[in-house]
């Protein structure tokens, strides 16, 4: 009963190959990065539901890109404080947004806004242009 047992030492990490492998690589379509970011833009944005499309075209409102950066400010800033539905109040404009759905449910003009009643919000933002 003499019997020696020898530990070696197993090296952790990659194993060495000698032999080369060569993966091929296609240029073709977009990249994963670039998909990632227009993936990641798309979740950011805001949306227009078809009533609030409607009521934006009946009402002549048009908004610039000005007013949806300040659009998408809004809805990130209430998103963060945890809202579901929001008020957003922008110059002569009233916007009811799904906060979780990233949407603008309905839009109302200053001509529009007397004796207004808003129901089922939990917070609001006042936007003004700089």
């Amino acid at each position: 009963m003499n019997e020696k047992v020898v530990m070696r030492p197993i090296p952790i990490g990659p194993s060495v190959s000698n032999t080369s492998q060569s993966v091929s690589k296609t240029a073709e379509g977009p990249s994963f990065d670039q998909l990632f970011q227009q993936q990641l833009e798309q979740q950011t944005n805001v949306k227009f539901s078809a009533h609030a499309l409607k009521r934006l075209e009946s009402r002549q409102i048009s908004l610039d890109n000005e007013d949806m950066a300040l659009l998408k400010d809004a809805v990130n800033k209430v998103e963060a404080k945890g809202a579901k539905e929001s008020l957003i109040l922008m110059d002569q404009l009233a916007l009811v947004v799904s906060v979780k759905n990233r949407t603008v449910i309905t839009a109302v003009d200053s001509n529009n806004l007397k004796e207004n009643v808003f129901t089922n919000i939990d917070s609001a933002v006042i936007v003004k242009k700089q």
